[in-house]
């Protein structure tokens, strides 16, 4: 059996908390129907080179949803192999019940005010998956994104977080192994993308993309075609 440790929890064990009104039936109806439908094993063998993803990132108020950091914007941009298509993207902020502190704001460029009259996170939540339908999703060091994601998916719906999420991280560890890359400001420099807008949602997600075009040629040079071949090189890594 081929080790895959970018499928992450098809459940989520316990109450993460009641739902939050805003969503509708029609919504919950679609996230079901989109998991049910959903064939995550057959994104293995898909070429890297010809795989659909969809690049994402999101910024939060903290790192733990479960003690009540929140998810303040989402951002998103759809990619074919090494090919970005900068005309399909998704961005919004999302709702905050919660002030932020200045060290947010300073970072984000966000404000309570913008935040007040956003949409709720059970619309934004909703009209991303519409956008991502089964892609593939990508994020840089995805765990963060995981867990918020996996957290409000359940909230919200009673639903899990089925979605295959890779981790850039992970690309970066085969197709250049002795080079130690951390944060996406390393990762840009290291490979010459000029750095815009870092730390909005949908500037960072577009940071990424480049990135993943980037490691989608260097793991081909490697030998590295596909999901499948990548996971089995991490398991001898």
């Amino acid at each position: 059996m081929t080790f895959d440790p970018f499928f992450f929890m098809k459940g989520i064990q316990g109450k993460l908390g009641g739902s939050q009104s805003g969503q509708s039936q029609q919504q919950v109806a679609f996230l079901r129907q989109l998991q049910r439908e959903m064939r995550v094993e057959e994104t293995l063998n898909i070429p890297l080179t010809d795989l659909n993803v969809i690049v994402f990132d999101i910024e939060t108020t903290g790192f733990y949803p479960e003690q009540g950091d929140q998810i303040i914007s989402i951002g998103a941009i759809k990619v074919k192999g090494n090919k970005i298509n900068e005309n399909e993207t998704f961005y919004s902020l999302v709702r905050s019940d919660k002030l932020l502190t200045d060290e947010i704001s300073q970072l984000t460029g966000l404000y309570d005010t913008q935040l007040q009259q956003a949409p709720p996170l059970s619309e934004v939540l909703f009209q991303f998956f519409q956008f991502a339908q089964d892609y593939t999703l990508v994020a840089h060091h995805a765990n963060h994104e995981k867990i918020f994601l996996q957290h409000a998916s359940w909230k919200l719906y009673r639903a899990p977080f089925k979605h295959r999420l890779v981790d850039m991280s992970f690309l970066y560890r085969i197709a250049e192994p002795d080079v130690k890359l951390i944060t996406l400001e390393e990762c840009c420099e290291h490979n010459g993308i000029p750095i815009i807008g870092r730390h909005h949602a949908l500037e960072d997600a577009k940071l990424t993309a480049q990135l993943w075009s980037i490691y989608v040629n260097k793991l081909n040079q490697r030998g590295c075609e596909s999901l499948k071949d990548l996971y089995e090189r991490l398991t001898k890594a």
